[in-house]
Order: C-alpha cells, then sequence, then structure tokens
C-alpha cells in the first residue's frame, strides 16, 4: 500500500523523527482518531509512540464503499499528522498483513514487550488483536455508559428495551434533567412529535462540504487503484478528513440542522435526501467527533432558545440511548451468536436474497427504492428512517435473510461496523432476532411511504391503490408478509390489529398478495425493473428493464 505523499508528509513533523523505543506505545485503531479520550488524552507526547496501521485485509474482507475506505484512509492519516504536530512519536504502518500481524511485527523490531490499546469497539478487531502477546486492554473512553448502565437500565437477559435503558441514563448522568431529577419538558421522549411530513418549508440546509487536499487525493487514487471492484464511487469526494474539516461540519450542524432535525427526524424527501439530519455518524463512531460534544451542544442549544425541546431530545434520544443500547445489545449476546449460530438468527425464516439493485443500484420500478439505493451508492448515507423503513422494510417484505441484508448494511455505509449495524439489521431492521431487542417487526406497506415522504409522486405506481392500473406492490406485499407469518406474529401484542386484519382477508386476497410476491420476488431477482402492471396483474411478464444509476 503505498504512502509516498503522506510518508513525506509525516516525515516533515517533529514526531516521525522521534525513536520509538523506550516510550509508552498506544495502538490507535481506525475508529478511535482522537486525542481527547483515552490513553493519549492523558499521555505526554515526548514519552509516547502511537502506532497506527493499515491493512489491506480489511477491504478484502468484504466489499466496503469506496467512499468508506477512503474516508477511513484519509481519516487515519490526517490523525496520524496530527499527531505528529503535537509531539508524539508517530509508527506508521501499511502493508498486505492483518492489524495484528503488523503490530506484532513492529513490536518485534523495536523490542517493545508492551503496548496498550482502547477496547476497540469492533468485535471484529477485538478477536483479532487477542492474538498480540503484550496488548494491554483498558476501556474504550469514547463510550458514554457503562455495562453497569445497561443492568441496571433494562436487566441481565433479554428481552432488552431501549425506553428503559434511555430513562436509566438520562436520569444517572442528568442530562437533560431539571435540579429535581425530571426530564426537561416533563417527558424524556417526544417521539411522537418528531413525524411530520416535509414540504419544502423550511428550506433543507446544504451541508459544506471539503475539498480533497494532497494527502486524500493520494487515498483516493489508491482506492480505485486497488479495490476498483468494490460498491459505490468515489465521484465526488468531499468528506471530511481531518479534526478541522470536522470541527467545521460539526459547528454547521450545530447552526443549521438541530433547530429542525425534531419535527422532520422521521421524513423522507426525493429532492433532499438528507433534509435536517447531522451526518455526524460516520465522524463519530472513528472519534472524530464525540458523542459527549454532540451531547453538550444540544443541551447548550436548548438553554439559550436555540433549539425546541423535540428537536435536542431527538438527537439525545439517538447518541445516549439507541447508540449506546444496541453496542451493549451487540456485546451482551457476542454479535447475536448466542441466540443463533454464526450470528445469523432468522426468527421469521426469511433465507431470499438481496435483489441485484443492492448490489448496483439498478432501477427497480419503486421510486422510494430506487432514490435510496442511488444515494448509498453514490454518497456511502442515507438517515435512519430510509434505512429502516424502505431498505429494510422492503427487504423483510422480501424475505431477505437478515444477515445477508446486515453485511450489505455494513459494506454500503460510511457510519457502519459491526456493533451498530448487526443490532439495527438483524433485530430493529428485519425482526431476524425476534423480540430481543424490539417488540415487532417494522413492517409497512405503502401507506407509511406515502405519508412520510414524496418519492411516490415521481412513482410509476400509485400508493392509494385508486389507479388500479398501477397499484404500489408494497401493500399486497406486506399482506402476503403477515400471512405467512401469522403464526409466530399471533404471539406478539403490538401486531394484534395487523393480524386480525390479515386473517379476515379472503382466500382469493391470499392466493393474490402471494403471488404478486412471488412475481416481484422474480423481477428482482433477476435484476429487471417492475412493470406498473406487476400489481393489476400479476401474470403478466413485463418487459426486461435494467438501467444502472450514474453518479451525481
Amino acid at each position: 500500500m503505498s504512502v509516498s505523499s503522506f510518508a513525506r508528509a509525516l516525515a516533515e513533523r517533529s514526531g516521525i523523527a522521534s525513536e520509538p523505543r523506550g516510550k509508552q506505545w498506544v495502538y490507535a485503531p481506525y475508529d478511535q482518531l482522537t486525542l481527547a479520550r483515552g490513553p493519549l488524552s492523558r499521555a505526554n507526547p515526548q514519552e509516547t509512540c502511537v502506532v497506527l496501521i493499515e491493512s489491506a485485509q480489511k477491504p478484502a474482507r468484504r466489499r466496503y464503499h469506496k467512499k468508506k475506505l477512503a474516508f477511513l484512509l484519509s481519516n487515519e492519516r490526517h490523525f496520524a499528522l496530527e499527531l505528529a504536530e503535537r509531539g508524539f512519536t508517530v509508527l506508521y504502518r501499511a502493508g498486505e498483513a492483518s492489524f495484528a500481524e503488523q503490530l506484532r511485527d513492529a513490536m518485534r523490531e523495536h523490542g517493545q514487550r508492551e503496548a496498550i490499546v482502547q477496547r476497540p469497539a469492533e468485535r471484529e478487531l477485538r478477536k483479532e488483536l487477542a492474538s498480540v502477546e503484550g496488548l494491554r486492554t483498558v476501556s474504550n473512553e469514547l463510550w458514554l455508559t457503562t455495562e453497569e448502565d445497561f443492568v441496571r437500565g433494562c436487566g441481565e437477559a433479554s428481552p432488552w428495551r431501549m425506553d428503559a435503558f434511555y430513562r436509566y441514563v438520562r436520569r444517572r448522568t442528568g442530562v437533560l434533567m431539571d435540579d429535581e431529577g425530571r426530564p426537561l419538558g416533563g417527558r424524556y421522549s417526544f417521539d411522537g412529535e418528531n413525524r411530520e411530513r416535509w414540504r419544502g418549508d423550511p428550506p433543507a440546509p446544504t451541508a459544506p462540504t471539503f475539498e480533497p487536499d494532497e494527502i486524500t487525493r493520494e487515498v483516493l487514487a489508491l482506492v480505485e487503484r486497488r479495490w476498483p471492484g468494490h460498491f459505490g464511487t468515489l465521484a465526488g469526494f468531499a468528506m471530511p478528513c481531518s479534526r478541522a474539516d470536522a470541527k467545521a461540519l460539526f459547528d454547521f450542524v450545530c447552526a443549521h440542522c438541530l433547530k429542525h432535525f425534531g419535527p422532520f427526524e422521521d421524513a423522507m424527501s426525493d429532492e433532499e435526501p438528507t433534509l435536517f439530519h447531522t451526518q455526524l455518524s460516520s465522524l463519530i463512531n472513528v472519534g472524530r467527533v464525540l458523542p459527549s460534544e454532540v451531547l453538550d451542544a444540544a443541551a447548550r442549544a436548548l438553554a439559550e432558545d436555540r433549539a425546541p425541546i423535540q428537536s435536542v431530545e431527538g438527537l439525545v434520544r439517538q447518541i445516549l440511548g439507541w447508540r449506546e443500547f444496541v453496542r451493549h445489545v451487540h456485546e451482551r449476546t457476542d454479535g447475536f451468536r448466542t441466540i443463533a449460530p454464526d450470528g445469523q438468527p432468522s426468527e421469521l425464516g426469511a433465507h431470499e436474497p438481496l435483489p441485484k439493485a443492492f448490489w448496483d443500484a439498478r432501477e427497480t420500478g419503486l421510486r422510494c427504492l430506487d432514490r435510496t439505493l442511488e444515494t448509498v451508492w453514490n454518497t456511502g448515507y442515507s438517515h435512519h428512517i430510509t434505512r429502516l423503513m424502505v431498505l429494510s422494510n422492503i427487504a423483510t417484505l422480501l424475505g431477505v435473510e437478515p444477515k445477508a441484508l446486515s453485511d450489505w448494511f455494513w459494506l454500503a455505509y460510511t457510519d457502519a461496523y459491526d456493533w451498530v449495524v448487526e443490532p439495527n439489521v438483524l433485530a430493529m431492521g428485519t425482526f431476524g432476532a425476534g423480540d430481543v431487542m424490539t417488540t415487532k417487526p417494522y413492517v409497512s406497506g405503502a401507506g407509511y411511504v406515502h405519508r412520510m415522504g414524496d418519492h411516490c409522486a415521481r412513482c410509476r405506481f400509485d400508493p392509494t391503490g385508486k389507479d388500479r392500473a398501477r397499484p404500489c406492490p408494497l401493500t399486497p406485499m406486506y399482506w402476503a408478509f403477515l400471512d405467512r407469518n401469522l403464526e409466530r406474529l399471533s404471539k406478539i401484542d403490538r401486531v394484534g390489529p395487523a393480524i386480525l386484519s390479515a386473517r379476515s382477508r379472503s382466500d382469493a386476497q391470499r392466493q393474490r398478495d402471494a403471488l404478486i410476491l412471488a412475481r416481484v420476488r422474480e423481477r428482482l431477482a433477476a435484476g429487471d425493473a417492475l412493470d406498473a402492471s406487476i400489481a393489476s396483474d400479476p401474470t403478466v411478464v413485463p418487459k426486461k428493464a435494467v438501467v444502472r444509476r450514474k453518479a451525481k
């Protein structure tokens, strides 16, 4: 792996000239790029050697989005330069061997007996580093909560519930609590007020972009040369790659996004796919922006009347509540391996393959799906509702294997790591893990997509069903999902009304739903777009139509 321009830049900083021997060694993994937490926050730069490693084995494991690879590599290299400028000795390794092998070789080469690492967030990296003799693991200070918080909040054994955990950590930390120990605004959650459809007002802000510097341009060339067949495109890469870039995006979010984030948190837009979402998750998950920074900024915005309680609480719930909750569930279940062999739970017996459109963003005919896949292909990002109620919902209705969908999310999104993506997809998105951490499957027909977004206005299908020549197939797919899972879902109280409705459908309706689902599966599996008649007369085989999305 070439690091020529970067190596020259690093050599110009004072840190690289220092001798690694005789110093405290700290290994900083790719998702701990901060000086504000952990051993580096207390280290004397003149007495500390920081080891950073690039391993070609990581992109060899799965076809990570090209922008994700570029984001990670460029941020790691910029962090190395920032460390050197602060006077740290920086030992930067880049090679074909694994992270563990390169760290072991570096320690052997310099006669180093011991190194320190904060506990890696990813299970995959923790398992790999366990073989490095002399590597001492300390607690990861980037997290906001402890295992004790999780147990006290929602118990030792599943089922676990985020709302109970969230209420507990709010009380324990005092975040958004008054002096009497009551939640600000009188409630712990304002989720019910965060479901407005966006109709163009207020205008969606335009996030800042960051022109690639020489270091980043070298990374872009490396990614395109080494991994040309990976998912997505590098076209238009303008992601934040330094701490200064991260701070600029963070300041923009505080000034332009937070105020309106809450009301439109669940809204979807065809033209404005990010709306008021912060897009900080990729930075938070590698340590460039700290979760505590976000909480502090949100609290200040509320205190200074720059953002309403529903927006501030919504952001706090995502950071202090859901983000912390899912990583605890992932650890408690060993990546869901205590629930199913190899961490591949499938509570509802779903085993269909992912449609081809997930791999190359070709047109399916469903505008909500096409626009979301196009956005992910081009940017490596879409917000949480399109992840849950478009991608995961449609995959679940199709009966896609939960682990296949989870692995796709892991490689397709720039903010995705095992600890966050597996709970969100295996449990929340597909109900593959049953009621371990969620109370019901999050599925719907066309009604939800139509109610919360504007994709349907440009779709070849009619979400209301009034136009009988082109009814949206999502609704019969929804009924077919309920029908094939009646026995399992009938035991879940929150699905009760839907199950009653499903049972009341005639045999002819149920057969028609199943036939439409089968035809949709067949067309998407072949990589063909759905014709408008697919749900009006499912016996019609439409002409083949394959359209590859172009990068914008």
